[in-house]
């Protein structure tokens, strides 16, 4: 039901891009006004995606959905009246597509992460793929339905249908029972759930090297879609139903893609799928920079639409499959913001080069840039995702307390004691290092690790959090795949008793008065 409510979605999304591109094409004829229609899409997911995140992490993701579609539909609603009534500027018309880009915004991270409450793990790539399928099926009808209709209608009528299909995916959200998860805590702050976002994927190695390829992709990959309007009008000569023609054997070999993912990603591995992405794509930039044929140009469209969705599915399923689900929200809306802000930036920076030196000559550079986002694989290779155990680890137990405490209460500091042999030093600071990655990542200030200097066998492992439910939090996002650090020190550990962990609240001043009463007594104590 989602997924068919989904398609007639797309469906509108597509026939408003065209609209809204020729548009723009016929009252303005500057490049970069025309590449800006692209960039006012994709700049809202690069500025708002970590705050939906947060929010898709925190709330009922069907209630998100709806209300961003909610919002949607009526800003679709104000821009058919607009365009209908022909009040229509360049830059209104851009602020319209920039507040349906808000609610696409919005609405992805929620989408995006509900993938794992429909399907289980083993299929979200599947799944992945057929969300993507299924936007590129109406790629391949959409654009080119879009292109009729306006040159037979106007935009207006692009921009209705357009608003009539959000109604199809409000009513399949509403008659959507998803499952929500019991909260064993309380929701977290925003501010504190953006700031472990980012610390989450900052302290990922895997996440870091994810977002950047993307970043690189999106930035030039996006020439294709930036410059189509003026590859239809100035060099084809064509009108808007050419450029909906393009756009359609885009969206075909899109699918193509999707149909061969599965395949591939048998036979090779993420970094091998992805290098040969960027440099299909370079090369089917530097074709679209020669061609005056509209024949030559569909079908170079068909591999650059096949390497597009390769490349942004494999992103998306590899940050899925590397992040708990805690934070997944976060983590995508992050990748949504690196991969759309290199798209919002270069389609600024396309245009405004088409603009001084000519769409076949900024296309060159793009793919230039692409070859060069190849290179890069050689050093800072895509991994491959499902590898660690991202299940909560779930062997947390909250310590019973003899202060009374409140959830709030705080700054809490933690002492960790090892005693460790001389000849086991070097393996022991190599597990501190992950071990500092992972405390850091899951919520950890002020770590250190500290010796003792009459002592030396005796090691000290510090860090704050900011309260005690701050602490709860902290633990309970542990992973089973971080556990194995965890046996490893134990093991290292040569002391008479198991690991020692004080837990401390801390006071930078000395008060008046006892201000933190003992629980009171009961007769089991």
């Amino acid at each position: 039901m989602l997924w068919s409510a989904t398609l007639v979605s797309n469906l509108g999304t597509l026939v408003q891009t065209v609209g809204a591109g020729w548009m723009m094409t016929s009252i303005s004829t500057s490049p970069v006004q025309v590449a800006l229609v692209a960039a006012s899409n994709t700049l809202p997911i690069m500025l708002f995606a970590l705050p939906a995140g947060a929010l898709a992490d925190s709330f009922d993701r069907r209630k998100l959905m709806i209300f961003a579609q909610g919002f949607m539909f009526v800003v679709s609603i104000g821009l058919t009246l607009a365009a209908w009534f022909d009040l229509l500027t360049p830059w209104s018309l851009l602020a319209f597509t920039f507040l349906i880009g808000c609610g696409t915004a919005l609405n992805n991270p929620a989408w995006q992460s509900s993938v794992r409450d429909i399907v289980p793990r083993e299929n979200v790539p599947s799944a992945v793929l057929l969300n993507s399928m299924g936007f590129n099926l109406m790629r391949s009808v959409g654009p080119a339905f879009g292109g009729f209709l306006v040159s037979v209608a106007g935009a207006a009528l692009a921009f209705a249908v357009n608003a009539g299909s959000y109604v199809f995916l409000l009513a399949a959200l509403f008659f959507w029972r998803r499952p929500v998860p019991e909260r064993g805590l309380p929701r977290e702050p925003f501010m504190l759930a953006v700031s472990a976002g980012v610390r989450y994927v900052g302290m990922s190695p895997k996440l870091l090297r994810v977002l950047s390829r993307g970043f690189v992709f999106g930035l030039g990959a996006v020439a294709v879609l930036a410059l189509l309007p003026l590859i239809a009008r100035d060099i084809l000569a064509g009108t808007a139903v050419t450029y909906g023609l393009l756009l359609g054997f885009y969206g075909v070999g899109a699918i193509a893609g999707a149909l061969s993912s599965l395949k591939l990603r048998a036979s090779f591995d993420n970094e091998h799928i992805v290098r040969g992405c960027f440099v299909a794509m370079a090369l089917s930039l530097f074709a679209l920079s020669q061609s005056t044929n509209l024949i030559v140009d569909c079908l170079v469209l068909t591999v650059a639409g096949a390497s597009w969705l390769l490349a942004l599915s494999l992103f998306n399923v590899t940050v899925q499959l590397s992040t708990p689900r805690w934070v997944v929200g976060r983590a995508l809306a992050i990748y949504q913001s690196c991969v759309f802000g290199g798209m919002a930036l270069g389609s600024w920076l396309w245009g405004g080069f088409a603009g001084a030196h000519g769409s076949s000559a900024s296309l060159a550079i793009a793919g230039a840039l692409l070859v060069a986002g190849a290179v890069i694989g050689y050093f800072f290779s895509l991994p491959d995702a499902g590898g660690d155990e991202l299940d909560p680890l779930g062997r947390f137990r909250e310590p019973e307390l003899r202060l009374d405490l409140k959830t709030r209460s705080g700054p809490i500091m933690v002492m960790v004691d090892y005693e460790i042999d001389q000849r086991d030093v070097p393996r022991f600071l190599a597990l501190m290092a992950d071990r500092r990655r992972i405390r850091i990542r899951d919520g950890a200030r002020q770590w250190a690790l500290l010796r003792d200097l009459e002592n030396p066998d005796i090691w000290t492992e510090t860090y704050h959090v900011a309260t005690w439910i701050e602490y709860v939090r902290h633990n309970e996002r542990r992973t089973k795949g971080d556990a194995e650090v965890t046996e490893k020190l134990r093991e290292l550990h040569k002391g008479q008793g198991p690991i020692r962990v004080h837990r401390m609240i801390e006071r930078q001043t000395v008060p008046l008065t006892d201000d933190m009463p003992l629980k009171p007594y009961t007769a089991d104590q």
